[in-house]
């Protein structure tokens, strides 16, 4: 009987352990510069690093999973990845359906303009004249700071940064407000040197990782895993490395 019962309890235990070592299904949509993008068929950026440095502190093995953004929560819930690192910012709608880790960076949306506009927007108010000619991506952060705060304003939507940006070159749009990383790779880009941000964030956002509800324990692990990386500086290594501007780190 009592050799059963250790047997019992070392199984247990390698099972435990095992898991622990289990590999971590890391979601992220690759489409994102510098948070995560594709660069000679590998997966780099913010969130890779960060992928890497969790799986070093908590002892797990990361695989990296592409997925569509759109299907990442979907995917998360399905339980064919373990956690999203995809510059998901935390909202309100987005914590009904996910659990979220600490924060790692505080950023928010801003607006992107021709050059030949410096002078019309030199003033903080005056993006929110009337008349103002503003391009979004559809279901963002951006549209809803748009539709909620430009009142006044035209609103237009955009496929992607690149549909935007003509839009700005040809006069279609006066500005074209989107979240921080575009703008940061405006500083880092010779060949859109002809647009410019304001750089002052038009809203507060909290970037985090998201888990699935009930995943307690791995969300202490991550957010442990953040705070050492935080103390040790590991973080700030990480997006030092990859932002061209110094943004503020919370």
């Amino acid at each position: 009987m009592l050799r059963t019962l250790l047997s019992f309890v070392l199984l247990l235990s390698i099972s435990t352990s095992a898991l622990a070592a289990g590999v971590l299904r890391v979601g992220m949509s690759a489409d994102y510069p510098p948070l995560h993008y594709i660069h000679e068929k590998r997966l780099v950026g913010i969130e890779p690093d960060n992928a890497v440095s969790v799986g070093k502190i908590i002892d797990r093995k990361i695989e990296l999973v592409e997925v569509e953004f759109d299907e990442l929560i979907p995917a998360l819930l399905a339980g064919k990845i373990d956690v999203i690192m995809s510059g998901f910012s935390m909202t309100a709608a987005r914590s009904e359906q996910v659990m979220f880790s600490d924060p790692y960076l505080r950023m928010g949306q801003m607006a992107i303009m021709h050059k030949d506009k410096i002078a019309r927007f030199a003033q903080p108010w005056a993006i929110y004249s009337e008349g103002i000619r503003v391009g979004v991506e559809p279901g963002t952060t951006g549209e809803a700071f748009a539709r909620r705060d430009l009142k006044e304003a035209v609103i237009s939507g955009y496929e992607n940064a690149d549909a935007a940006f003509d839009a700005l070159r040809n006069d279609k749009i006066d500005l074209y407000i989107h979240d921080a990383p575009t703008s940061w790779q405006l500083a880092n880009s010779g060949e859109n040197s002809d647009l410019i941000s304001l750089y002052k964030p038009l809203t507060e956002e909290q970037l985090a990782w998201a888990i699935r509800p009930g995943e307690h324990e791995l969300l202490v692990e991550l957010n442990r895993a953040l705070s050492m990386m935080r103390s040790s500086g590991t973080l700030s290594y990480i997006l030092n490395r990859w932002i061209p501007v110094q943004v503020e780190v919370r």
